[in-house]
């Protein structure tokens, strides 16, 4: 299949003309439905800017909208019919050529930002260094541009606006979505609970995503919340996002960290000085974050529990 004949508008899709409206009252898989309806508009709005790589913010919220429908069907995929696990296990497989190209605009820009404060004479060897990580990135690209215009991605586009419209049993059964908040709190506080005084990094990397997953949950249950339930849910939503931004900040400065470990045997002196002076920085910016993130985990948990009360 060519690129030209993907489908590439709502209308090829068979998506209505306009975005699937909702009130409270709707039933819960209305809510999912009308979530889905957005995330795949929203992944399509940022495809050709995901493609052209003029502005890396496109991928970006391409892979953020790609994520919001992972999570929407992980809790509440039962509600449009059996084919929701299928199309979660598929959004993961495009994640992953997504997140390879997201992995290396955070790290170029980044560098890219601390390199700019070095001295002069450190400016040409930093500029070296990044460019290895932009090689790397621009054949994590082209593999990306090969799954957009796979025949695989154009069944998966067809396959999520599906479920946009698919009936199910499932669908009759009482399914509150604020309710079911209570799910992903347990699972991140249960998280929380079993980590040491010193957690491995990896840990904490597991446990920004079970806060994502919070965070997306609370997103799809504030469109069937009532007003009171709506501005608990509000006061969640940032809370939520300041833990993800906290460990967000903590994976950055591991990574780069690490890269900058892996290059030092293939660079000369003066690349390896700068790329040893930025590890410096990783670490301490990672120190940072390892103080902050309990603080910010509390205030989530409290927030979930005053949904709940």
């Amino acid at each position: 299949m060519t690129t030209e004949s993907l489908p590439r508008t709502p209308a090829e899709l068979g998506l209505p003309e306009l975005p699937v409206e909702t009130n409270p009252a709707d039933p819960a898989v209305h809510h999912v439905r009308a979530k889905l309806d957005r995330e795949i508009r929203a992944l399509l709005a940022h495809e050709p800017g995901t493609r052209s790589g003029a502005d890396p913010e496109d991928l970006h919220q391409m892979r953020v909208a790609l994520r919001r429908m992972r999570s929407v069907l992980k809790l509440s995929g039962k509600l449009v019919g059996d084919g929701a696990e299928p199309v979660r296990a598929e959004l993961g497989w495009l994640g992953q050529s997504l997140g390879e190209v997201r992995d290396h605009d955070v790290l170029i820009g980044h560098l890219r930002e601390v390199i700019a404060d070095f001295e002069v004479r450190d400016q040409a060897a930093g500029r070296r260094l990044v460019s290895k990580f932009v090689s790397e990135r621009a054949a994590a690209k082209r593999r990306l541009t090969r799954a957009l215009s796979s025949a695989r991605y154009s069944t998966l586009l067809r396959e999520v606006s599906l479920l946009t419209r698919a009936e199910s049993a499932a669908a009759e059964a009482p399914h509150d979505l604020v309710t079911g908040l209570a799910k992903p709190h347990r699972k991140l506080a249960k998280a929380v609970a079993a980590l040491p005084a010193d957690p491995p990094d990896d840990d904490l990397h597991a446990l920004r995503i079970h806060g994502k997953k919070l965070r997306y949950a609370a997103e799809l249950a504030q469109t069937s919340a009532k007003k009171k339930q709506a501005a608990r849910i509000k006061v969640l939503l940032k809370a939520t996002k300041d833990f993800q931004t906290v460990l967000g900040d903590h994976q950055d400065a591991v990574i780069a960290a690490e890269r900058m470990r892996s290059v030092l045997d293939s660079v000369d002196g003066p690349v390896g000085f700068v790329a040893g002076r930025i590890a410096e920085r990783e670490l301490a910016r990672r120190a940072e974050a390892r103080a902050a993130w309990h603080a910010s985990w509390e205030t989530v948990d409290a927030a979930a529990n005053a949904l709940h009360a």
